[in-house]
């Protein structure tokens, strides 16, 4: 009856109501008797905004081209990834207007659910004179409009960065030791105004700065803990501070910030030393002093070109330093169809992975990070923009790309075909200029993708032979368990076990590892009956398995994700398992037993695997044209490519 109801209320007069219709009805209590809109706003809206709009409707007033009040709120949702993105912004400006030291400092007070986050930004600067200051404090205000060759270039990033993470933005800026001029951008306060046009008030001198910024620019912070080895204070007391802070330098203070991407100091400090160490990684190189907590930020690059870069004091390392494979000048149009052009270069680096396929994961993945998404870095104007994969550019997310980096450097001229947006969040590139990237550079990426990935395939085959043994050796020892047994090669005339022997030394030789001898590889295939194979081919399943000359052959593909993701990190783990045996240096980094622990599921998961191959020997039976042949080889390509999209699905 619900339906029926339903439905006849959509008819009247024998019409059933359009979409247009009853989405017009819904919005009629918006018309008043006399047919004009009346604002329908939500109790959250701000105040001052909607007394301003009334009175426009209803006076006639004339309406500015911007509704202060409701663009002030609008702007705190304009779209930062992060708070570390949101910050970058000031050290932007920093570095635009020649800043040498600049210091983020993120204070917490209180414990959860109720503690404070409290965030300065400080620079030495040239800082700003009262006129200057005023109109940076404005939306647009900006000393570099459109001029695309440094960082800034719209004059909106400062505020709406600001309070993209507080509601209230405290700006100081100063010329002269001691002279501070302040300037407040209070949403709340913005908000209250029933001023059709919200001007500037002018700056206010202020001899010292107020006693909650004094404390944090003095004090050593929550985080880092020891803070007497790991953190260097710009001043130890407030006499000194203004000293410290220099003739000329701007600060901005962000108090009781409400919308911040982790709760605590710790997460968020870890997180801008982490991001802005890449970000500027090319003006740390020049000597730009950056530090985050009082804790200086180390350059890093994910092309491990630099010199400077923090990977290249990793204890450790007998090559710090990748291979530039090519650097590749090249004149694309600045925008689609333009006659005019600018230059961008792209270069590709080959991480040094023989040299360091041998260190432990903890040391690759944690410390170098390699396995970052650091594939594509695109550098505007030497400042980061974005990293990670490319699908544009053939360079999609997937582990064989992790020992390659390519760098694309572009000024400001070629923003549109980057697609740079007004906040740099990000890059978007367009299809055109992809197009001539790949032109040019795209058979030397093809190149090296395929040289990293035999070195991975050979890395693969030397590495599987300890754990491969534990597994053959079991599922050999349970053979005669098993309820019905496999076929075996009849060997009943001399002339048969010589044909046999002779199949097996082929075998071996097409089965045999690089730290194996001919003669060593023929007794291992010789004694065991189940067998496992590594090769390293993107066009394979995952495994495939044989029944031939009484042996199971189980060959695994090293360049399925499932091998890269599961399988070698087990083995990497297992290998300090037999270390820790030796108490090998190795073994320090990760506890016995859950190193033991990586060994034995590894092997389980072999194990798992020489079962499946055993199955599928036992009911193909020797036809390679049964059905059930068929429909293993079906399964293994369709298992396979089903278990590639979820392993490298985000």
């Amino acid at each position: 009856m619900a339906d029926t109801n339903t439905d006849q209320n959509a008819v009247t007069a024998g019409t059933i109501a359009s979409p247009l219709e009853t989405a017009a009805e819904a919005s009629s209590s918006a018309v008043a008797a006399g047919g004009e809109f009346t604002p329908q706003w939500a109790k959250t809206a701000p105040r001052g905004g909607r007394a301003v709009l009334n009175r426009m409707l209803k006076d006639g007033k004339t309406v500015p081209m911007f509704m202060g009040q409701a663009l002030v709120n609008s702007l705190r949702d304009l779209g930062y990834n992060s708070t570390t993105s949101a910050l970058c912004e000031h050290v932007d400006n920093a570095i635009q207007w020649g800043a040498s030291e600049i210091r983020v400092y993120i204070h917490q007070s209180g414990k959860q659910p109720n503690q404070r986050i409290d965030i300065i930004v400080l620079d030495n600067g040239q800082g700003m004179a009262p006129n200057v200051l005023k109109v940076a404090a404005s939306f647009g205000g900006s000393m570099v409009y459109d001029n695309r060759t440094g960082i800034g270039r719209y004059g909106m990033g400062m505020k709406a960065a600001a309070l993209h993470v507080c509601p209230a933005l405290d700006l100081y800026s100063w010329q002269e030791a001691g002279a501070y001029y302040n300037m407040t951008l209070d949403v709340e306060e913005i908000s209250n105004s029933r001023l059709n046009m919200i001007e500037m008030e002018d700056p206010q001198l202020c001899n010292d700065l107020p006693s909650e910024i004094v404390d944090i620019l003095t004090r050593p912070m929550l985080f880092p803990k020891n803070p007497r080895d790991t953190q260097s204070l710009l001043a130890e007391n407030s006499e000194d501070l203004t000293k410290c802070l220099g003739k000329s330098g701007t600060l901005i203070y962000l108090p009781n910030c409400d919308r911040v991407s982790f709760r605590t100091s710790e997460t968020l400090a870890n997180d801008a030393t982490k991001e802005m160490g890449r970000i500027y990684r090319r003006f740390i190189d020049r000597g730009v002093a950056l530090y985050v907590n009082n804790r200086r930020v180390e350059a890093f690059d994910p092309t491990y070109w630099m010199k400077s870069a923090r990977h290249a004091r990793i204890e450790g390392l007998t090559e710090t330093r990748s291979r530039l494979v090519g650097s590749w000048p090249i004149d694309v149009p600045v925008s689609e169809g333009a006659r005019e052009t600018t230059r961008i270069v792209a270069k590709l680096y080959a991480l040094p992975y023989e040299a360091w396929s041998s260190l432990s994961r903890k040391v690759l993945k944690n410390d170098l990070r390699v396995f970052d998404d650091h594939t594509v870095s695109f550098m505007r104007n030497d400042r980061e923009l974005e990293i990670g994969s490319e699908p544009k550019l053939n360079l999609r997310k997937h582990p064989s790309n992790n020992w390659l980096r390519l760098e694309i450097d572009f000024d400001g001229e070629a923003d549109e075909g980057f697609t740079v947006a007004a906040n740099k969040q990000g890059v978007r590139l367009k299809q055109y200029l992809a197009d001539r990237i790949v032109e040019k550079i795209g058979e030397e990426v093809i190149s090296l993708k395929k040289a990293i990935k035999e070195l991975q395939g050979r890395r693969a085959s030397l590495q599987g032979g300890f754990v491969v043994s534990e597994a053959e050796r079991r599922a050999t020892d349970a053979e005669h368990l098993q309820g019905k047994q496999l076929p075996e090669e009849p060997i009943d005339t001399p002339e048969q076990q010589a044909a046999l022997q002779e199949n097996l030394r082929t075998l071996a030789v097409m089965l045999k590892r690089d730290e194996e001898t001919a003669e060593q590889a023929f007794e291992r295939v010789q004694a065991s009956k189940f067998l496992i194979n590594t090769k390293h081919d993107e066009y394979r399943p995952f495994y495939t398995c044989e029944h031939r000359f009484g042996k199971v052959i189980l060959t695994l593909n090293s360049a399925h994700p499932f091998f890269l993701k599961v399988w070698q990190p087990l083995s990497d783990l297992a290998k300090a398992a037999d270390a820790s045996q030796e108490n090998s240096d190795d073994a320090t980094e990760l506890s016995k037993g859950a190193a033991t622990t990586a060994k034995e599921v590894l092997v389980a998961i072999q194990l798992t695997l020489l079962a499946l191959a055993r199955t599928q020997s036992q009911l193909c039976e020797h036809d390679d044209q049964s059905d059930h042949h068929k429909l293993f080889l079906k399964m293994q390509r369709e298992w396979s490519t089903n278990l590639e999209t979820q392993l490298l699905s985000k």
